[in-house]
């Protein structure tokens, strides 16, 4: 019964008893449009907005389920989650589990203090409504990608490298003159393959595929670093003493002293570096699958970051120790874990997606080298001599490896911080790769 302009709207009895139709039946399921026409507020993507009818019933009757298992609170008026869905749209359209959904909006910053908006008390309940309001086409499902296997391809690729070098030391050691020129070159490009072949297989190779310009920074920084620590120290000493008086001959007590051990030692631990990123990629995961909050799995994930990392340093010193016994060279331990260090951070920063942090650290790395050995040689200029006196300084008190130790160390503990808050966020271990 309507009220005329100005009346009061009394209780009454209705005015008319129409049938249960249609129209009542969309309104039950929420599936009627609402005045404004937004599909979500049916509880669907505007891209599922022309599907047939037959999968339209599917996702109704796949929603409805949802929502007796009490998975999908019931909406009233205000709908919190539905303006996250629009935001959202693709990545829950695309996910194939509520782990990709809670792994992408992670990345996006939603947290588990933001899901309390939502009604939520985590970000993994707010994507499992997400996964379970988001109607998908018809067809059979992708599966998530499996937890990582070790397997004996990329095993056998790891060991490559340090094989490869050991036969190559040993071909220098072995020749004289221009033969050993020879080798020696040979050598360096069947390392640098090696090397590349281990880093495209296995827990070592990105998700994806790098831009051209971040892959090429990373390769020519990292040969640049591992130049620097083969023949670095030796001219730096030679430039300092006045020097140098010649080439480098291959040999450690040459007027251009090589340091071996330190670089064969770091090829080698190729294999150790590997294994540790497995490690940690397959216990993020299991944890991922365990974990009821982005808190909870951050604090079970930071223990294991350092675990790993304290793992991969201690085979390095194996390696060190056993490749200066065997050449009867120094080891170098401080700038070779320094540099094995930096090394292993920024490929697991790059393989877990962020590529651009550790290419500039490799190159401010490379940089403060060069700079370090052009202070020197300008100290020699008249009026100059201050320019070499901090370098001077610090080679006089530690030695000419102070100065790869100390520019590497610095790096390695600014990528440290960096992994530490990257590396144990759910969106760095997302099932299926890079979460959006």
């Amino acid at each position: 019964m309507g009220a005329g302009p100005g009346e009061l709207d009394r209780p009454g009895q209705p005015g008319g008893a129409d049938a249960w139709d249609a129209r009542s039946q969309e309104w039950l399921l929420g599936t009627e449009e609402d005045a404004s026409g937004d599909p979500f507020s049916r509880g669907e993507s505007p891209a599922s907005a022309g599907v047939a009818p037959e999968i339209r019933a599917a996702a109704v009757k796949d929603t409805a389920a949802a929502d007796s298992r009490g998975t999908i609170p019931r909406r009233g008026g205000a709908d919190p989650v539905k303006a996250l869905m629009h935001r959202h749209r693709a990545l829950c359209e695309r996910a194939v589990d509520p782990l990709e959904i809670a792994a992408g909006l992670e990345a996006h910053g939603v947290t588990d203090r933001a899901a309390v908006r939502f009604r939520h008390r985590d970000v993994f309940s707010l994507a499992e409504e997400l996964y379970a309001r988001v109607p998908r086409e018809a067809g059979p499902r992708p599966e998530p990608a499996p937890a990582p296997r070790v397997r004996a391809d990329w095993v056998l690729l790891t060991l490559l490298p340090g094989a490869v070098c050991a036969a190559v030391v040993t071909g220098v050691r072995l020749t004289e003159g221009r033969p050993r020129l020879l080798v020696a070159a040979a050598g360096v490009l069947a390392v640098t393959l090696a090397v590349r072949l281990a880093l495209r297989r296995g827990p070592l190779a990105p998700a994806r595929t790098l831009g051209w310009h971040s892959a090429t920074g990373t390769r020519l920084w990292t040969c640049w670093l591992l130049a620097y620590a083969l023949f670095g120290n030796g001219l730096l000493r030679a430039v300092a003493d006045g020097g140098p008086d010649g080439l480098p001959t291959g040999a450690a007590h040459g007027p251009w002293p090589v340091t071996v051990a330190p670089v064969l030692a770091l090829t080698l631990a190729c294999a150790p570096a590997a294994w540790s990123a497995h490690l940690l990629t397959a216990a993020a995961r299991r944890r991922l699958a365990g974990s009821r909050g982005l808190e909870e799995f951050t604090a079970a994930v930071q223990p294991l970051l350092l675990g790993v990392f304290v793992l991969f340093l201690s085979a390095l010193t194996a390696l060190l120790a056993l490749c200066g016994a065997a050449l009867g060279e120094p080891a170098g331990y401080p700038e070779a874990l320094a540099l094995g260090a930096l090394l292993l951070l920024a490929r697991l920063l790059t393989v877990h997606h962020v590529t651009q942090g550790p290419t500039q650290a490799l190159a401010a790395t490379a940089a403060a080298e060069a700079a370090a050995m052009a202070l020197v040689l300008a100290g020699r200029l008249p009026g100059c001599a201050f320019l070499a006196v901090p370098v001077d300084a610090l080679v006089d008190a530690w030695g000419a490896g102070s100065v790869p130790a100390v520019v590497c160390g610095i790096t390695a503990l600014a990528l440290l911080i960096r992994a530490a808050r990257t590396l144990t966020r759910a969106s760095a271990h997302a099932p299926t790769g890079d979460p959006e």
